[in-house]
């Protein structure tokens, strides 16, 4: 079932966040919504404007709305991860999306604020929730990229002023995460210290935390094994997922971890079986083992077994 974001928000709020995952397909799809059935837990399916461009925004649209009758279960909302102000317009308009996020955080101050004013506006008339971003994280993230020394972390007095003034519904914070497989070079982690901060000027407002996957080294080393190149890479330690929750982080993003177990599924199914030429073997397996990835990573965050309380809560706001 479809549900408001700000409904998912207001019952993990302070306990616990939401997983919010990045599709591009069917097979991500699937074994998105077997491992939350699995692990019995809310969560947040997000298209970006990348994927929406991959084939067509209706695609994958219609998968969801496939999804949402196979697993009636289910409860979640719709995202639109990293939108500019003309792609959140056009999925405000549609009148599919739960949520969508404005990212004019490469803008200063006053023009980031602007933007997404505009953007809450044309939203909250049709009850939809805004998430905008303050700060921001270096690494690569589709056309999204910034070096190191160029990433700056959300000033909690800015964040108090911006939200003040946007009237936005959540906020992206740069608290020491970084976008992609490839991040920093030096010591990676989140600044629990500002995250408090930022908590305390903003209490009870949701805070969001992008790049926040962990790149599970095992990944790394398998899919290197399997003929792959990929480099030193840090992510962040997902025992850092929970203490964040406690702190007002509602809804962690997690893409690239998906994306490595995608690669470390088909390079090696294609180096045991190099006669093969089937897709739907890999997809099987893939389906499977990412299932199981999301199921963990919903333990970590604090959302498995929280599928039926959230669910009363829904109910109860009807």
């Amino acid at each position: 079932m479809i549900v408001s974001t700000r409904t998912l928000f207001e019952h993990a709020y302070g306990n616990y966040a939401l997983g919010a995952y990045n599709i591009n397909n069917l097979e991500q799809a699937m074994g998105l919504f077997h491992g939350c059935i699995d692990s019995q837990a809310p969560f947040i399916i997000q298209l970006s404007k990348g994927a929406r461009a991959y084939t067509d925004k209706s695609m994958l649209e219609a998968i969801i709305r496939a999804a949402d009758v196979i697993f009636p279960e289910a409860l979640f909302a719709v995202h639109l991860d990293h939108g500019d102000e003309k792609t959140a317009l056009e999925c405000i308009e549609s009148g599919f999306y739960s949520s969508v996020m404005i990212d004019a955080s490469h803008d200063p101050f006053e023009e980031n604020v602007a933007t997404t004013k505009r953007v809450v506006e044309a939203a909250h008339k049709h009850g939809i929730s805004v998430e905008a971003e303050l700060g921001q994280l270096g690494g690569v993230e589709e056309d999204i990229a910034v070096d190191e020394k160029n990433a700056n972390l959300t000033d909690p007095i800015e964040a108090k002023e911006f939200v003040d003034q946007t009237g936005c519904d959540s906020l992206a914070c740069a608290i020491g995460t970084s976008h992609g497989a490839y991040k920093f070079s030096g010591g990676q982690g989140i600044h629990f210290d500002r995250v408090t901060e930022i908590q305390k000027l903003l209490p009870n407002f949701p805070l969001v935390m992008h790049g926040s996957s962990s790149v599970p080294q095992d990944e790394v080393a398998r899919i290197n094994a399997a003929g792959g190149t990929m480099g030193a890479a840090k992510g962040v330690d997902p025992a850092q997922y929970l203490p964040a929750a406690k702190l007002g982080v509602c809804k962690v993003n997690i893409d690239t971890d998906g994306r490595l177990v995608w690669t470390r599924v088909h390079r090696e199914f294609f180096r045991d079986k190099p006669a093969e030429f089937d897709l739907r073997p890999p997809g099987k397996i893939f389906m499977a083992e990412y299932a199981k990835f999301i199921a963990s990573r919903n333990v970590l965050l604090g959302s498995a077994g929280q599928l039926e309380a959230s669910r009363a809560h829904a109910a109860s706001k009807k």
